[in-house]
């Protein structure tokens, strides 16, 4: 099971990240975009997430993902169940959802740096 810590773990290490207490709520964010929110009993991960993609999440794994309340689904965002979580998908999902709020140069330079020796762009 995927807990607070787990969270907080992958989504402090990620460059420009803040963690905030509002109403209850833990978030992490970059300047003032919410990127992951966890609800304040620990059972809900809110997360970014691409609105065209939503649907098919969802419907491939619906013990595990669902919809946000009505008022929220106007936003690039879905609901994960914290205990249906591996670390190692929720760790994706928090990057995932991190990239999408950062500027592109910052999410390559991350990525440059965690990439393998081997794997490194260069020239041909």
């Amino acid at each position: 099971m995927v807990t607070i810590d787990d969270v907080r773990s992958v989504a402090m290490s990620l460059p420009r990240t803040s963690e905030h207490l509002i109403h209850d709520h833990i978030k992490f964010r970059v300047g003032k975009i919410v990127y992951v929110s966890v609800s304040p009993d620990e059972c809900t991960m809110g997360f970014g997430f691409p609105k065209a993609e939503r649907a098919a999440l969802i419907a491939a794994e619906p013990g595990k993902f669902a919809l946000p309340r009505v008022s929220d689904q106007r936003f690039h965002w879905v609901h994960a169940r914290m205990a249906a979580l591996s670390p190692e998908e929720m760790g994706e999902l928090v990057t995932d959802a991190w990239r999408m709020v950062v500027p592109k140069k910052v999410a390559a330079a991350r990525f440059a740096l965690c990439a393998p020796p081997g794997n490194q762009p260069g020239p041909p």
